[in-house]
C-alpha cells in the first residue's frame, strides 16, 4: 500500500478513535437544579426582627419605613416581632430627639431606636424619621450635612424633606454589611446616634 493511503487510513482510524473515546467517556451535563434549590444554596436574607409595642403614634411611619428598607435592599429582611418574641430592633417613642444605636445589629443581639416628638414638633416627617433611624441599626452612619436624596442626612436637609428612601450608596453598604449573612461576624458599634440638628 502506498504511504499515503497508510497516511490517510492511520488518521481515519485516529480520529474514528478519538471521536468514541470521547463519546464513552463524556458524561452527560448535569440537569439545572430546580429552581428551589438554588434560591436555597444562595445565601439567604439576614431576618431581623423589631419591637414597635412600645412606639404608639408611630406605627404607620415605621411600617412606611420597614417597607422602604425591604423594597430597596435584598441581602436583609425587617419582620415585625411576635408579641413577647426577642427583636433585635427595639423600637420606642420618646418626648426627646430621635435616636438609635449604630449597627449593622447581629441576629441575635439587639439595638435601640428612639423617635422622638420633639423633630415632628419641629416640622421633621415622621416617616423619613423611622427610616433615618432604621438606617442606623442596620449601620449607617449620619452624613451630616446632606441633600434630601441621602436618607442619612437626617435633619441637615430641612424640615420640607420627607424621602424615605436610601440612596444608591446607602443601598450598598447595607447590602455589603449583611452580604452572605455576614452581619453575624460584623460587631455592633453601639455608638448612640442623636439625630438633634
Amino acid at each position: 500500500m502506498p504511504l499515503g493511503t497508510w497516511f490517510k487510513a492511520g488518521t481515519s482510524a485516529a480520529a474514528l478513535v478519538l471521536a468514541m473515546a470521547g463519546a464513552a467517556t463524556a458524561a452527560p451535563a448535569p440537569a439545572p437544579a430546580p429552581a428551589s434549590e438554588s434560591s436555597a444554596a444562595q445565601a439567604a436574607a439576614v431576618t431581623l426582627r423589631y419591637d414597635d409595642s412600645r412606639a404608639g403614634g408611630w406605627e404607620a411611619a415605621i411600617a412606611a419605613g420597614v417597607a422602604s428598607w425591604n423594597a430597596n435592599v435584598s441581602n436583609v429582611h425587617l419582620v415585625e416581632a411576635a408579641p413577647g418574641a426577642v427583636a433585635e430592633i427595639v423600637i420606642v417613642a420618646t418626648t426627646g430627639w430621635p435616636q438609635a444605636t449604630l449597627g449593622p445589629v447581629r441576629p441575635g443581639r439587639q439595638v435601640r431606636v428612639e423617635l422622638g416628638s420633639q423633630a415632628v414638633d419641629q416640622g421633621y416627617d415622621k416617616t423619613r424619621i423611622a427610616a433615618h433611624e432604621l438606617g442606623h441599626s442596620l449601620g449607617l452612619p449620619d452624613t451630616k450635612p446632606g441633600p434630601c436624596s441621602q436618607l442619612m442626612s437626617g435633619s441637615s436637609a430641612g424640615t420640607a424633606c420627607t424621602n424615605a428612601t436610601p440612596n444608591a450608596t446607602e443601598r450598598s453598604r447595607v447590602q455589603s454589611a449583611y452580604a452572605s449573612g455576614i452581619a453575624a461576624l460584623v460587631p455592633t458599634d453601639g455608638r448612640i446616634l442623636i439625630d438633634a440638628p
